[in-house]
């Protein structure tokens, strides 16, 4: 008998290609169209080819940018990863405690992105801030607006402090999926703590620590609105990120073709240290 095959299936996704194509792929051609030309207004163009992105791979300010890009990423993955688990390890696992502990961990999750800048613009400043004044009264000096350093560290605890929740959720799910079968077998054999977590507790959470890590890097090498908020870039161009770089090019300069330009070459590199890293651990996890 010969197989038929219905192909009506495929209209039933229409919509959604209609919709990833207006919101997603036409304004990506528009931006590839705009790195490829030049304006002078009256909306004429002429043609530049490769030259803004010569230009933006060329320039300092392009690569100054990056690196502080990648130096916030690597600090903020190297803390929030640890704590996520440390915390998520200390949670109940039963009783009234686990909803407490998840509403708890879900509330900054909640706050928007820009209402965390402003929570801590206001937090951290010297004169009104609780922060800023208690770190001032005992001797400390901490002035995020003329201090790269308290510029830094400023934005650094306001991540962890953001984001650390999903960390924590995920590896409480994790977590929370393990059969105690495990756990008994392990009391059995008498098998430490750290033997627990190193040979049931990690293997099992390998893949949700995957998805925590990559959406960690993700977010947080595509930072705009907290930093622009806190410091603007500031002090100087101390905490001016690639996504803030790219604003001031595109609307403070109205430099159209090489924010354009600036623009596809961010996605292509978030789109490739996003592949290594996950081709890296899927297949760490493979081998294991």
């Amino acid at each position: 008998m010969e197989k038929t095959w219905n192909n009506k299936a495929w209209f039933m996704v229409l919509p959604v290609l209609v919709l990833v194509a207006f919101s997603a792929v036409i304004p990506l051609m528009t931006v590839v169209n705009y790195s490829v030309q030049d304006t002078f207004g009256n909306n004429e163009f002429f043609w530049a080819g490769t030259d803004w992105y010569v230009q933006v791979l060329t320039s300092d300010r392009f690569w100054d940018a990056l690196t502080r890009n990648l130096i916030f990423s690597a600090i903020i993955l190297a803390i929030e990863i640890p704590l996520g688990i440390i915390i998520a390890l200390n949670m109940p696992k039963k009783g009234l405690g686990v909803p407490v502990c998840l509403v708890l961990m879900a509330l900054p999750l909640l706050i928007p992105w820009n209402v965390v800048g402003t929570i801590w613009q206001v937090f951290g400043r010297v004169d009104i801030g609780l922060l800023g004044r208690t770190l001032e009264a005992i001797g400390i000096n901490y002035n995020y607006v003329q201090n790269p350093v308290a510029a830094w560290v400023t934005l650094i605890v306001m991540d962890v402090w953001h984001w650390t929740s999903l960390v924590v959720l995920l590896c409480y799910a994790g977590l929370v999926s393990i059969p105690d079968a495990y756990y008994q077998a392990a009391k059995i054999d008498g098998a430490s703590r750290w033997s627990v977590f190193r040979y049931i507790q990690l293997p099992k959470m390998k893949r949700v620590l995957l998805i925590a890590f990559l959406l960690r890097f993700m977010d947080s090498f595509m930072i705009y609105t907290e930093p622009f908020v806190v410091t603007g870039g500031g002090p100087g161009n101390s905490t001016t990120f690639l996504s803030i770089d790219l604003v001031k090019t595109a609307i403070g300069q109205f430099d159209l073709g090489p924010a354009a330009a600036l623009s596809i070459i961010y996605f292509l590199i978030i789109l490739l240290l996003s592949w290594i890293f996950y081709t890296v651990m899927t297949t760490s996890d493979a081998q294991g």
